[in-house]
């Protein structure tokens, strides 16, 4: 039997959970830098091979970075009660919301820290990893948990939402800065579509009813396909008062990942995120489950568009905002909701690039700097990170763990978000390869000690 794709070369499984004290750094850390950086993935385990790649257990690697030092490197699997074998579906035919893979991401939010997967409750980790047990707000959350809930930089409030693929569809919460549930609707309108994200801004929450649907016929393990004849749709909703959502009708294409959210100086609602067209995602999709035909990369064909929502006229326009095949787009997060005029990804091999790289884009000029990362290296999601004092959008570092096959290892980069021109600022070195992954995050000391 041919080996599924995710679990080969820089997505193969690792077999144990490590631990490394005072790991070797090449340059000068930046004092501000005193935290602990997460990143949470899909990671069988050994002779476990799930149907899709979204399916593979959840490991959270971690580093503690403190005053110039890289004090520990350390993984541990999320345990859950699925890592146990517990089903994710009850003999009742009902989801265990407890029963998760919580492989998607990992957050700081409230004093703690949650591995998330969006269709089931989120699980808290201790800062060394190691597994508290699920977290329900206190029995107030009800819904599964998007793996994207959007923390708004003024308010310290987090927005999530929890969808399925039957009635209601979708259900809007809002957790305040100290971690309490406030807020709990449904939304009346949203159909059984694959709602991976969602864009917050400073006044407005948008909806993504896109052309990616529940069939129950589809047998990965995640039961969407792309439906020509699904009217894809986006929707803004006013973020006080009771849930009104303007819908709009926009051209096929589906969005697993928003870079930023925003109101402009006119009013108008901008949306930017990677645009997969049907191709794109089908191509993606048969890597994600190993079927025949699949490529060499699990992201294929998605690359940077623009939704301007003109809410007065009730009009969208939508144009690309570059050619490259990007994912896991990142902003400087203290922007999330404004206008921004910096974004990052990894750009995947194609359209004219042999390697991976990770790319800086300017939206303002239309100008963009990559970086090449390597021969056998990949790069993960760029988290940034702002300098101390900051004062310019861009003053900060970003983070990104690396594969690197040829060395069966792996590295921390922390490069300079203002000109990745310039040589890394500091190297920490990993005592282990750490495969592919998803999205992480750094949580500063002033969150979570």
């Amino acid at each position: 039997m041919t080996a599924k794709p995710y679990l080969t070369g820089h997505y193969e499984p690792v077999v144990d959970e490590v631990t490394a004290h005072g790991l070797t750094v090449r340059g000068t850390l930046p004092p501000e830098l005193s935290g602990r950086y997460f990143r949470n993935g899909h990671n069988p385990l050994p002779g476990v091979v799930p149907p899709h790649w979204f399916k593979g257990s959840g490991m959270v690697h971690g580093l503690r970075l403190s005053d110039g030092r890289a004090e520990w490197y350390r993984n541990r699997w999320v345990r859950t009660p699925a890592l146990d074998g517990v089903p994710y579906i009850g003999a009742d035919g009902v989801p265990n919301l407890a029963s998760s893979g919580a492989a998607t991401n990992v957050i700081g939010h409230g004093g703690r820290i949650l591995a998330l997967q969006e269709a089931n409750l989120p699980f808290e980790l201790t800062p060394e990893l190691d597994t508290v047990g699920v977290h329900d707000f206190g029995g107030r959350l009800r819904t599964a948990m998007t793996a994207h809930p959007k923390e708004d930089p003024v308010t310290g409030e987090l927005h999530f939402f929890g969808y399925g693929p039957f009635p209601p569809h979708l259900t809007y919460h809002v957790a305040d800065a100290a971690g309490n549930l406030i807020r709990t609707e449904v939304i009346d309108g949203a159909g059984p579509s694959l709602m991976h994200d969602f864009g917050l801004t400073a006044n407005h929450v948008i909806w993504l009813d896109l052309p990616v649907v529940f069939d129950h016929a589809e047998q990965s393990g995640i039961p969407y396909r792309w439906s020509d004849s699904y009217t894809p749709r986006i929707g803004i909703m006013p973020r006080t008062g009771p849930a009104r959502v303007q819908w709009f009708e926009v051209g096929p294409g589906a969005l697993l990942h928003v870079a930023n959210a925003y109101e402009d100086a006119a009013g108008r609602i901008v949306l930017d995120g990677p645009r997969y067209d049907r191709s794109a995602w089908e191509t993606s999709w048969k890597w994600w489950v190993g079927a025949p035909g699949h490529g060499v990369e699990p992201g294929v064909g998605s690359v940077g568009h623009r939704w301007t929502f003109d809410l007065t006229a009730g009009t969208v326009r939508e144009e690309a905002t570059d050619d490259l095949v990007t994912e896991f787009p990142a902003i400087n997060e203290g922007l999330l909701g404004h206008a921004h005029r910096y974004g990052y990804a990894v750009a995947f091999p194609g359209a004219g690039l042999t390697e991976y790289h990770i790319a800086k884009f300017d939206l303002e000029t239309g100008a963009r700097q990559l970086l090449p990362i390597g021969r056998d290296r990949m790069p993960g999601e760029a988290v940034f990170v702002p300098a101390a004092g900051a004062t310019a959008e861009d003053d900060g570092y970003l983070l990104t763990l690396v594969s690197d096959l040829a060395r069966d290892t792996s590295e921390l980069l922390v490069l300079d978000a203002g000109d990745l021109s310039a040589a890394p600022v500091a190297v920490v070195e990993l005592p282990r390869r750490v495969p592919a992954g998803i999205h992480g995050s750094w949580i500063a000391d002033e969150e979570k000690n």
